[in-house]
């Protein structure tokens, strides 16, 4: 059973969709769905999605209001046939205590890294970024493999403002406690990419992880790739033919993830640069980005920009 938004459902739709037209008769998805409270939120209607700007311009009240969802998903494995495991993304954590009212287990879906995953473990045990004198000093992150350095100024605190350290300081506090607390951990990656981070996160930290990416290699054919995820703004076609043009590993892919929010002058800058590099490139944005100042250039580009 899949638990999803009313907007989200189209597009996980569609891949159920592909996999049964491909023959793959063992996979039984059954979607249901949970309304968001938007407005009850403090959001307008409609606002259930990170593709929506609105949703961007306030995504603390988004993500806070996530765990109004809790009562309708308690509602939700009350009335069906209980599953034999819950799969949360990491933002959920309230999910643990809802199962546990159902003794169902949970496991946490995280699409980072072991390394990610590992060194957040590290940084909240021993809080080295505390034992220096100000936001440039270099620390070491103790008890981690490697001698891996960071500064205050590298940590990520995507924000200004007061209110929003705090909030990211709390929610990655409880996204620790959840893994804990959980089952384990599902992450989208593999063991021969970061063996001695994956080896640390279960040995030193003693946590139970599963390792099942990359999970876009479960789309094979040309077709299947192409369909994945929000239709492009540029043709698949004139995407390849663009490509046949280049040598091979000529071409660099560049993408910032579908939450990525960049300000104008921001996407310039980093436009003038990739630009300035002479390297062939194709840089994938998500729809909710700025782009009047990158339209206005578009024409002396020779790249093709997706999004």
């Amino acid at each position: 059973m899949y638990s999803s938004f009313p907007l989200n459902v189209p597009i996980v739709a569609k891949t159920i969709e592909r996999t049964k037209t491909g023959g793959n008769s063992v996979v039984k998805i059954d979607i249901q769905t949970i309304e968001f409270p938007a407005v009850e939120a403090g959001l307008p209607e409609g606002c259930e999605t990170t593709d929506s700007r609105t949703t961007h311009e306030k995504m603390f009240t988004f993500i806070s209001s996530l765990k109004m969802l809790r009562q309708p998903l308690e509602q939700l494995l009350q009335n069906h046939d209980h599953p034999h495991c819950i799969v949360a993304d990491m933002v959920f954590p309230w999910t643990i205590d809802a199962a546990a009212k159902f003794g169902i287990p949970v496991l946490v879906f995280n699409s980072t890294s072991f390394l990610s995953v590992s060194a957040g473990v590290s940084m909240r045990q021993y809080k080295p970024q505390m034992e220096v004198s100000s936001d440039s000093e270099p620390f070491v992150i103790p008890n981690f493999p490697g001698e891996i350095k960071l500064t205050r100024m590298k940590l990520s605190t995507p924000t200004d403002n007061k209110y929003g350290e705090t909030f990211l300081s709390d929610l990655m506090k409880e996204v620790g406690e959840f893994e804990v607390r959980s089952y384990g951990i599902i992450l989208n990656s593999f063991y021969e990419l970061e063996p001695a981070y994956a080896n640390h996160y279960t040995k030193v930290c003693g946590r139970k992880a599963w390792y099942i990416g990359p999970v876009s290699l479960c789309n094979k054919d040309a077709e299947d790739k192409g369909q994945r995820g929000k239709e492009p703004s540029i043709d698949k076609h004139e995407c390849m033919n663009w490509l046949n043009t280049k040598h091979i590993n000529s071409v660099v892919y560049i993408c910032f993830g579908s939450l990525s929010n960049f300000l104008d002058f921001q996407l310039m800058e980093i436009a003038m640069g990739l630009e300035a590099s002479g390297q062939q490139f194709i840089w994938v944005m998500p729809t909710v980005c700025e782009w009047n100042m990158l339209n206005e250039r578009a024409p002396m580009w020779s790249r093709p920009l997706l999004y």
